[in-house]
C-alpha cells in the first residue's frame, strides 16, 4: 500500500518508503498544525527523493541545507505557509581541523574517526579535506562530543575550532570524452564512456546497475537524457555534458565529462 503511493518514484527501498512517509507526515504537520521539521544528514539521493515528493504534492514550503552553498549531504527543513528556513535556522555546527600539512589526512580518516566516537552516519554532513585543514559539518546534537572527544585522526594529531571560513576549495578534476553512439540507451553511452564494448557494458548494468541521478536502475535499454549524471561502480562517474546532433549514418555525438 505504501509503495502505492509513491509508485511515481520506481525501485524504492523499505529505507526510501520510511523517509518518505516520514516527510509526508511532516507536510501534514506543517500544514494542520504550523510544525517545522527538520531531518538528520540526507545523501544525494534521499535528496533528491525528497525533491520529487514535493513537486508531485506541489509542496513548496520547504529548504534543503548543508551547511554551504552546494553541499552534497543536506537536511531538509518542512515548514508551514507564511514560514521560512534561514540557513541559521538547521541544526548543524561546521567544526574546523587543524593539524600539520604533512599529516596526509582523508576523507575515510576523518569519517572513520567520527565513527569511532559511535557518531552516526545521518548526524555527519559533507567532509572538506585541505592541507593542514579540514572542514566537518555535524548536526549541532553531537557537535559537543565530537569537540571535547576527537583529538587524533589517523595518527594525525588535530586540534578543533567550531566554525567555517569557507577556505577549503575542492577542485573536481574532469575528463572530457566525446563520441558518437547508436542511441541514447545507457548500454550504448556507456560503452563510449568506459571505453568497453557494448555487450559488456549491458552485461554490467544488468548485474552491477547503473545509478542515473542517483536513482538506481538495471536496464541497459533505459534512455539517457543530456545533462544526467550516471555511475556504475568499477567504471566511475560521469555527466552527459551535451547531444551534438547526428552524422551522416544517423549516429548521435555526445560529450561526456568523466569526474576523475
Amino acid at each position: 500500500m505504501a509503495r502505492a503511493k509513491y509508485q511515481f518514484l520506481p525501485d524504492l527501498s523499505e529505507d526510501d518508503i520510511r523517509l518518505l512517509d516520514r516527510v509526508s507526515d511532516w507536510i501534514m504537520a506543517a500544514d494542520e498544525k504550523y510544525i517545522t521539521k527538520f531531518s538528520a544528514f540526507l545523501d544525494e539521493r534521499q535528496c533528491l527523493l525528497c525533491e520529487k515528493l514535493m513537486a508531485s504534492v506541489k509542496y513548496e514550503n520547504y529548504r534543503l541545507w548543508g551547511g554551504y552553498e552546494n553541499a552534497a549531504r543536506r537536511m531538509l527543513c518542512v515548514y508551514p505557509e507564511y514560514g521560512e528556513a534561514e540557513s541559521e535556522d538547521f541544526p548543524i555546527t561546521a567544526i574546523t581541523l587543524l593539524y600539520r600539512k604533512e599529516d596526509k589526512i582523508t576523507h575515510r580518516d576523518i569519517l572513520g574517526s567520527l565513527m569511532g566516537l559511535r557518531i552516526t552516519r545521518d548526524s555527519v554532513g559533507d567532509i572538506l579535506v585541505g592541507d593542514g585543514k579540514s572542514a566537518v559539518f555535524l548536526r549541532s546534537s553531537v557537535a559537543g562530543e565530537v569537540t571535547s572527544a576527537l583529538t587524533k585522526v589517523g595518527r594525525a594529531g588535530v586540534k578543533l575550532q567550531e566554525g567555517y571560513d569557507g577556505s577549503i576549495h575542492i577542485e573536481q578534476k574532469i575528463q572530457e570524452i566525446s563520441g558518437t553512439v547508436a542511441s541514447m540507451r545507457a548500454d550504448c553511452i556507456l560503452s563510449l564512456a568506459a571505453r568497453i564494448s557494448r555487450e559488456k557494458s549491458a552485461q554490467l548494468i544488468k548485474n552491477v546497475g547503473i545509478e542515473i541521478d542517483h536513482m538506481p536502475k538495471n536496464s541497459p535499454k533505459i534512455l539517457l537524457e543530456e545533462g544526467c549524471t550516471f555511475s556504475v561502480r568499477g567504471c566511475g562517474k560521469f555527466k552527459l555534458l551535451s547531444v551534438d546532433g547526428t552524422t551522416k549514418k544517423d549516429r548521435i555525438h555526445i560529450t561526456l565529462n568523466k569526474f576523475v
